[in-house]
């Protein structure tokens, strides 16, 4: 377990547990949502709801991801900043769902509270790897499949809001598992699923 504070790559891109957010100032959510994303050269993602947004920015290849923009996943919402201007837009996501993204590792993770999409990089990029996601309260199976993870190491899922549950990963012969809460006060972004 010392090799694992050891081995850990800080990204200060990662959101912390609390940080300071505003509430959109002036004109519609969605038409500052869609100058912000376009002043980023991302206006392709134009007219997308909040939930594509979020599957698409994860699941873009990290060469293509604007350096400037920081686009935080909370419980709840998805918060769009301009890193350099201060431009904050907050979207609203399913109320029922919660976003969780993962990085599982060997080697080396980082600290991280709300999944930056555009940001947070994980040890495993595009690797193969098996989830189980399992609601405790009923052992129900939400989540069991093979898949590679992004580009950005990371692999998401929407879960019912407000469960507890179990995640196991397994991948060349390692495995790991972890308890996770999908509240309105609970992490985003899972990376400390250690895989041995």
């Amino acid at each position: 377990m010392a090799t694992v504070a050891a081995a850990a790559l800080t990204l200060t891109a990662c959101a912390a547990p609390e940080t300071q957010g505003g509430a959109p100032t002036g004109g519609s959510t969605s038409d500052q949502a869609t100058e912000l994303l376009a002043a980023h050269g991302l206006d392709d993602l134009e007219g997308l709801d909040p939930r594509e947004l979020v599957a698409r920015l994860d699941l873009m290849p990290v060469e293509d991801r604007p350096t400037d923009l920081m686009a935080s996943v909370r419980p709840g919402s998805l918060l769009l900043s301009d890193t350099a201007g201060g431009e904050e837009v907050e979207l609203d996501l399913p109320e029922d769902l919660f976003y969780l993204s993962m990085a599982p590792y060997v080697d080396r993770t980082h600290d991280c509270f709300h999944h930056s999409l555009t940001s947070c990089m994980g040890e495993l990029r595009g690797a193969e790897v098996t989830v189980t996601i399992t609601d405790d309260a009923d052992d129900t199976v939400l989540v069991e499949e093979t898949a590679p993870t992004f580009d950005n190491g990371f692999v998401g899922y929407w879960l019912p809001d407000d469960i507890e549950a179990t995640v196991t990963v397994e991948y060349e012969g390692r495995s790991g598992s972890t308890s996770i809460s999908t509240g309105a006060d609970d992490p985003t972004c899972l990376t400390t699923l250690e895989l041995a």
